[in-house]
């Protein structure tokens, strides 16, 4: 089993919070991104390993929305972070927050830039499902590069592309390694797959995420399955004999990293 780095939450200028699945807090330079915000104890069928202290998403800036699917985009986690927080979101996306009371939306398609306080944000590629099921909204997933002092490459969810080779070299990779269950479903990124991307990124420090947060309520009646910590495991084992330089840091739920 790997070692975590678990530090206490500081108030640090550049530090990197694992909130949980694709749920990131990046402390870059006085300004606070969160990503993909799901922060309910159970979402759909989902059921949350540790139950989340909201403290740790306090003075939060602005959302960074990767893409439309309901472990990402999710209205009751984003109402509790209030209606006037700018939402940064694929274009195509709006509408269906706009509908719902959301008053700082703004879209971005791959390769567009914009400036949040002092800090940049990129949008980047990605490859997963564009649609909100069923019958919903449709945009194309993303990714994101924040830059200031540092530069943090957000993958969202997506397949292994291309693409992803001109995105670096960054300070610090979030890559996806994993889904939700016991298999992967299509559009997400194994752990091998996540090494390659590191490879392509060229970070000099990679978090792992999407991992470890949510499983299946009916798989785990009396507490998270084994599995839910495998992939991780895994994806250390591989980034030590393939990419030896590079800092790999593996955080719990709700722990952070400084930078």
């Amino acid at each position: 089993m790997p070692a975590y780095d678990a530090q206490p939450m500081t108030d640090g200028q550049r530090e990197i919070t694992y909130v949980g699945h694709s749920t990131v807090l990046v402390d870059l330079d006085g300004v606070k991104l969160l990503t993909d915000p799901v922060l309910r104890q159970r979402i759909v069928h989902l059921r949350r390993v540790v139950k989340l202290d909201m403290r740790v998403v306090r003075g939060v800036d602005a959302v960074l929305i990767s893409h439309l699917h309901f472990d990402h985009l999710d209205i009751p986690s984003l109402e509790r972070l209030g209606r006037e927080l700018p939402l940064v979101v694929p274009r195509g996306g709006a509408g269906l927050l706009r509908r719902r009371g959301f008053r700082a939306v703004t879209e971005v398609e791959v390769g567009e830039e914009i400036a949040i306080g002092s800090v940049s944000l990129r949008a980047t590629p990605a490859v997963h499902s564009e649609e909100r099921r069923p019958l919903g909204a449709k945009a194309s997933p993303l990714g994101f590069v924040v830059a200031g002092s540092r530069s943090v490459y957000f993958a969202g969810d997506t397949e292994l592309v291309d693409a992803m080779a001109d995105i670096g070299p960054v300070d610090v990779a979030l890559l996806p390694i994993w889904g939700w269950g016991k298999n992967l479903g299509r559009g997400h990124m194994d752990p091998a797959q996540a090494v390659e991307a590191a490879r392509r990124v060229q970070p000099s420090l990679v978090v792992p995420i999407h991992w470890g947060t949510y499983y299946p309520a009916h798989e785990g009646l009396r507490g998270a399955p084994g599995y839910v910590d495998a992939p991780v495991e895994d994806f250390v084992s591989r980034m030590q004999v393939e990419l030896p330089g590079c800092d790999v840091r593996v955080l719990r739920p709700g722990t952070a990293t400084v930078l």
